[in-house]
């Protein structure tokens, strides 16, 4: 299995706490990983013979967090990755007008690039997923098995 590079997006922590959590059952799992911080984002490219896991909530109105942006503005901007396999996670809310705009962008933002989705991203409620972390490893399973 390739090594798992995990990143993410938070606005309010649970994006983070997500994706530690499955930081947490790769290791226990054996699973060969990384979890590249936000501070490490800057000018970092995702190895194309690696895989690609993003786990990103939403602001209210459907945009990135402040943390992640500016890495996505530069994957934008001189990035093409067309051998690069992902899996993308939103953390979102029904209630508000925009639901996982920020996952939606990394949808587009990779299929730009010709990358390949492992599966279809999960998009996660706020108002039905009560426990996100259960979801994203069970999601999860069927990739690391």
């Amino acid at each position: 299995m390739k090594k798992i590079n995990l990143v993410y997006g938070t606005v309010n922590g649970e994006a983070e706490f997500v994706t530690r959590e499955v930081a947490e059952q790769f290791a226990a799992d054996g699973v060969d990983h990384r979890l590249v911080e936000c501070d490490e984002l800057a000018g970092w490219v995702p190895p194309e013979d690696e895989i690609l896991l993003v786990i990103c909530s939403s602001t209210g109105y459907g945009d990135l967090p402040d943390e992640i942006y500016p890495w996505f503005l530069e994957l934008q901007e001189s990035a093409y990755l067309p051998n690069l396999e992902y899996g993308l996670i939103g953390l979102g809310d029904s209630s508000y007008e925009i639901f996982n705009g920020a996952i939606v962008q990394f949808e587009e933002l990779f299929a730009g690039f010709g990358a390949s989705a492992l599966k279809p991203t999960l998009k996660l409620d706020a108002a039905i997923n009560y426990a996100p972390e259960k979801d994203a490893k069970e999601w999860l399973s069927s990739i690391i098995s």
